[in-house]
């Protein structure tokens, strides 16, 4: 017979070496995705007057995998990640970006103000700064269209739809719920964006759940400034509380993601059912966080088509 004492020390073990796996696994995609040399835009543009105040542009171009660019081609706002800290910029997805371009889209990717470099030694940088990471994106959504006509004239801006990634899809919920922020929030719109709609690629889209599972160390508490400022300010910046948007939204999540896990897009999309709203929710299996953004990954081929299915 089995020993049933040894049975409980057996399933920890399990249990164990099933959570090395999985971080052993999000290393190597992260390695995977970070691995692609920078891509160059076609154009720059600043909405602003800081450095980080610009947004990259990428024409569409033919591939064998895309049709060749009509005189119009639907445009992506791409919204990076890196948990909103500062050494994490747009020039990670800018791959992604280029991506996007060769399966026929014109893309936009934002760059905005995120959290100051670490203090010290051994101390991790701060996510985000309050209000600013928050005023960059809105004013780059405002200043969008104009840009656009200048910089990518190929682009359809009535054919929108916002993407982002981690945090960058915490930033793309956001932005397209500016309509149903609180009264008094700087950032808020009298009507809806013109968009076709969001997809948010793995995104910290909850923040009690984020927070209950420490999701990039806290990052969302950091974000609001600190426990101090966060019930105050969470009104104003947690998508799951800025429901219904009325603007069609899916969610594409890696299941096997220990970075930002499944359970914080499924309570988006819980919270939006109880808000009388349905969000697509695509679950990849034996995916984890970065192959959503890896041009090399399967599951960056999924993404373009749920943006296509909203585009086109």
């Amino acid at each position: 017979m089995p020993d049933a004492a040894a049975e409980p020390e057996n399933a920890a073990a399990r249990g164990t070496a099933a959570a090395r796996d999985a971080v052993a696994r999000d290393a190597a995609e992260e390695e995977s995705a970070l691995s692609h040399p920078p891509v160059a835009p076609d154009a720059t543009a600043a909405y602003g007057d800081h450095a980080d105040q610009v947004i990259d542009f990428y024409a569409p171009r033919a591939t064998g995998t895309a049709p060749a660019p009509s005189a119009t081609a639907p445009l992506v706002v791409v919204l990076h990640g890196g948990a909103w800290r500062a050494p994490y910029d747009r020039r990670h997805i800018s791959p992604f970006a280029d991506f996007l371009a060769r399966r026929g889209f014109a893309v936009a990717s934002v760059e905005y103000r995120r959290g100051a470099a670490a203090a010290g030694e051994g101390e991790a940088p701060v996510a985000g700064r309050w209000p600013d990471t928050f005023d960059d994106v809105a004013a780059a959504l405002d200043a969008l269209p104009a840009l656009v006509r200048e910089a990518l004239p190929q682009a359809d801006t009535r054919r929108t739809v916002i993407t982002g990634h981690s945090a960058g899809g915490h930033l793309a919920l956001w932005a397209a719920a500016r309509h149903v922020l609180p009264a008094d929030a700087p950032w808020r719109t009298d009507r809806p964006a013109p968009l076709r709609g969001v997809v948010a690629l793995a995104p910290i889209a909850d923040f009690a759940v984020a927070e209950k599972l420490d999701v990039c160390g806290g990052a969302a508490l950091q974000l609001l400034g600190g426990p101090d400022e966060y019930t105050g300010r969470r009104a104003c910046a947690d998508p799951a509380l800025l429901l219904p948007t009325g603007i069609a939204t899916t969610l594409v999540q890696g299941r096997t993601d220990v970075v930002v896990p499944e359970l914080v897009a499924e309570s988006y999309a819980e919270a939006a059912a109880k808000a009388g709203e349905m969000v697509g929710l695509t679950l990849l299996a034996d995916v984890g966080h970065f192959p959503l953004i890896d041009p090399a990954a399967d599951a960056c081929a999924v993404v373009a088509e749920e943006i296509a299915q909203l585009a086109w």
